[in-house]
């Protein structure tokens, strides 16, 4: 989703354009999504064996890499020419908790990924190639990436780090991504927590922040935290 504000002089791009990469079992993970209290919550994932209810191909992990990071990043660059006429443009990217660097034990990625003085666009496109070649050679877990929906995880990891880069490459801009939370929406099979319209606000809110304020940053709702 983009949202261009013609009618003032800020003008606010949001990108919410995302796919899981995998087929997963909705059913059966609506049992312990909704179990009453952490305990049950808990105990009911400890039962499911989640490679049993999620499966990934190759095709469908590189779908999942080309509409989650590629497809917002071109997107963003189509866009910049005229994000770049306000004198306060702002460009907020949807993301996820489960994006986080600490939910990829790929060390060669990881180290990629965290290091800012190291971290360029290149080297984002060199970390996608080699886990979708790692993907297509079945070799994820010896690798060290997520063993679950792997490629939504990447892509969004990618995401959160392409927003760190595009918020040093135009320090003017308010720029930052966020994860509402787990949302009813499509991608989730309605099976969310939070109405469509309460994971809106987080964007709302980001898109609205005073000129000046965080770039560059991750947010979890409203909480800045760790990419």
């Amino acid at each position: 989703m983009t949202i261009i504000c013609t009618a003032c002089i800020v003008y606010v791009q949001v990108n919410n354009a995302g796919i899981l990469g995998a087929k997963i079992d909705f059913d059966v993970m609506a049992s312990f999504i909704k179990a009453p209290n952490a305990d049950v919550q808990e105990q009911a994932t400890a039962a499911v064996n989640l490679s049993e209810i999620m499966s990934q191909t190759y095709e469908s992990a590189e779908e999942c890499v080309q509409t989650n990071y590629y497809g917002a990043k071109r997107v963003v660059e189509f866009l910049l020419p005229l994000l770049q006429l306000s004198d306060s443009p702002r460009i907020v990217n949807v993301t996820t908790s489960a994006g986080k660097l600490e939910n990829i034990n790929n060390e060669w990625a990881k180290g990629l990924l965290i290091d800012d003085k190291r971290l360029t666009e290149e080297r984002l496109d060199e970390v996608l190639h080699q886990f979708l070649k790692d993907t297509k050679e079945g070799s994820l877990e010896t690798k060290g990436w997520p063993p679950h929906t792997s490629a939504y995880v990447v892509s969004k990891a990618a995401l959160n780090s392409y927003t760190r880069l595009l918020a040093k490459r135009f320090p003017n801009f308010c720029i930052n991504s966020v994860c509402p939370g787990f949302v009813k929406t499509d991608i989730t099979n309605n099976t969310g927590i939070l109405s469509a319209a309460e994971g809106a606000s987080y964007f709302v809110r980001l898109a609205l922040l005073p000129k000046g304020g965080p770039s560059g940053v991750f947010f979890r709702q409203q909480e800045a935290t760790l990419y």
